[in-house]
């Protein structure tokens, strides 16, 4: 019997239609190819996974690499490559004075955190918060110390405080701090050039003292040589004599005259009775 409708005309049976069963096919097909393209999720290097379905965080978070997911969840891709964030800013000391202090912070992301972080503070926890807290404990670390110690010898001191303290509230929020450098920091013109002057002054002042031990320790080595030499002539005076002086002229009279050089030999000296050797050359 073949299809009709009531008024008369014909209708088409979907059963035994080909076309459109082809076309069903299709786009079944297709609806699976999108389905499992959209099951399929790939995570860079340095970076994780937090997964969202419908806007809501599930708490699956994805290592690097490819992955198959739930085609209605979301990838949200979080670095946790160590970053670093730099921070300038005029800062006071403990007697009042503004410094510029320029600084870095060396931190990472947790990955077992990221699911947190992503909920609770968002991709941009940077700028939410890192920088404020970044800036609020470099001034209180820095109004703790004066202006000369913190130019001279306690920067390593204000660096450890604030990497404290950025531990204390990065930490719990799933940042790691890795380091804290205070790369440079710049005095008042006048106030700089005074500490250089008293840093000069106690220099030189040292190196006076150090003379000064110097001299002292080589004073006894000093006064032993002396005595030394002292003796040392004692002895040898008390072991010359005229009649050893002459007998030492003699040989030297005698070695002068057995020389080829031209002289003039004189005998006879009213003092010693050694002759008088002449026109040496």
């Amino acid at each position: 019997m073949s299809p009709y409708t009531a008024g008369g005309g014909k209708v088409i049976d979907m059963n035994t239609s080909p076309i459109l069963k082809l076309v069903g096919l299709g786009v079944i097909v297709l609806v699976l190819i999108i389905l499992f393209f959209s099951a399929v999720t790939r995570v860079e290097s340095g970076h994780v996974g937090v997964l969202t379905l419908f806007g809501r965080v599930t708490g699956e978070v994805l290592p690097e690499g490819m992955h198959l997911i739930n085609p209605f969840k979301t990838n949200n891709e979080m670095s946790i490559r160590t970053q670093e964030i730099k921070e300038s800013a005029s800062v006071p000391s403990s007697e009042g004075l503004v410094m510029n202090l320029d600084t870095s912070l060396i931190f990472h992301l947790d990955s077992t955190k990221a699911a947190d972080v992503f909920q609770k503070i968002g991709p941009n926890y940077v700028d939410v918060l890192i920088e404020p807290n970044l800036r609020a404990a470099i001034r209180e670390s820095t109004a703790s110390h004066t202006a000369n110690a913190l130019y001279t010898g306690e920067r390593e001191m204000v660096a450890k405080q604030i990497n404290d303290q950025l531990e204390g509230k990065l930490g719990s929020r799933g940042l790691v701090v890795e380091a804290i450098l205070l790369r440079d920091i710049q005095l008042p013109a006048t106030l700089k050039t005074s500490i250089e002057a008293k840093q000069q002054a106690e220099q030189e002042a040292l190196a006076m003292s150090f003379r000064l031990q110097k001299e002292t320790q080589e004073a006894p080595r000093k006064r032993i040589e002396a005595e030394g030499v002292r003796d040392f002539q004692k002895i040898v005076a008390e072991g010359i004599s005229p009649a050893l002086l002459e007998w030492k002229g003699i040989e030297a009279t005698e070695l002068l005259a057995k020389s080829p050089n031209a002289k003039v030999v004189v005998i006879g000296n009213s003092k010693n009775g050694l002759p008088l050797i002449l026109g040496q050359q």
